[in-house]
């Protein structure tokens, strides 16, 4: 019996690397054709380049070939959501346009999933990014793997293959305020891991900012971690001791060594240290509240502006 592969791929500014990996997918899916049929999803999460004009291009000429443009940018987690509600495939591929994700591992995915895990990650043993790029992540990873309520796996990214089963699970579940990489992991089928060493970017510069790597840092920690609330506590009864012992060493050497000591300068210390805590704790405080809210709104996770053709019936006959 035939079965059918869905691969699903967020696009932003990428209208230089659609082109090479949609010939690179077609590589490797032939190759397995007499087992898997294929559909390619590409979700323009609206590029302010000719990416959507790339991928209305292919999908003229192959109708496996589906585009999505949404209406404006909803972020990458939104524009990953997109795509997993509209894949229809027995097994389900997600992965970035840039080609640091090797198509070939698609082959090795498959094979896993044939030994009847239902999520299948791509996880790397090396990486090629800048040094700042690289040792921010680990360190990342290593703090939430630590203190996170889910145990979420290292070293992964969004590059994953997943079950039918897997994915309307993950239809499910409802936060607007999404880490997927968390969301996965909290479900935990059962799950296997194919090892790879992440190319460099050659074509195009990449699109993920700072700024939306700090957003998806803070939502997974803020998500799947309690520990920003345990830390106030934390640091309150580390001040406590510190306080404490602060104030029996100036009684001691007061009343004993007869010390006139500035204790107002301490003081003023103590004080601006409890100013940027309070600052500090403020911030983290408005993070959840604003988490609470934008879920109460019950605002859609993504508007779709155009489809490309999903009126198509595509897969073949099992």
């Amino acid at each position: 019996m035939v079965k059918n592969i869905s691969i699903v791929i967020p696009a932003y500014k990428e209208e230089g690397n659609i082109p090479f990996v949609y010939l690179a997918l077609k590589k490797i899916l032939s190759s397995i054709s007499e087992k898997y049929d294929h559909e390619i999803i590409f979700v323009n999460d609206w590029s302010s380049d000719n990416t959507w004009e790339e991928i209305l291009k292919i999908a003229k000429n192959d109708k496996k070939v589906k585009g999505i443009s949404l209406s404006r940018n909803f972020w990458h987690q939104q524009a990953l959501t997109a795509w997993y509600m509209e894949a229809s495939g027995d097994l389900i591929v997600s992965m970035d346009a840039d080609m640091q994700d090797p198509p070939i591992l698609i082959l090795k995915m498959v094979k896993e999933w044939e030994k009847w895990f239902e999520t299948v990650y791509a996880r790397r043993i090396q990486r090629h990014d800048k040094f700042l790029k690289k040792y921010s992540a680990i360190i990342y990873y290593k703090l939430l793997s630590k203190f996170s309520d889910t145990k979420i796996p290292r070293d992964v990214w969004d590059f994953r293959l997943i079950d039918k089963k897997v994915l309307n699970a993950f239809k499910k579940l409802k936060e607007k305020d999404r880490y997927i990489r968390g969301m996965f992991a909290w479900m935990w089928f059962k799950t296997s891991f194919v090892d790879f060493e992440r190319p460099e970017r050659t074509i195009w510069d990449t699109s993920y900012t700072w700024s939306k790597m700090i957003k998806l840092a803070m939502d997974g920690i803020l998500n799947f971690s309690t520990i920003p609330l345990k830390l106030w506590a934390i640091i309150w009864f580390f001040l406590i001791i510190l306080s404490s012992i602060f104030f029996l060493y100036v009684s001691y050497d007061f009343f004993i060594n007869g010390t006139d000591y500035p204790l107002y300068k301490w003081i003023n210390i103590v004080l601006l240290w409890f100013m940027w805590l309070l600052f500090i704790f403020m911030w983290i405080l408005w993070e959840y509240i604003w988490r609470i809210y934008n879920e109460t709104r019950e605002r859609p996770l993504y508007i779709i502006s155009e489809k490309k053709n999903f009126t198509k019936k595509i897969w073949k006959k099992s």
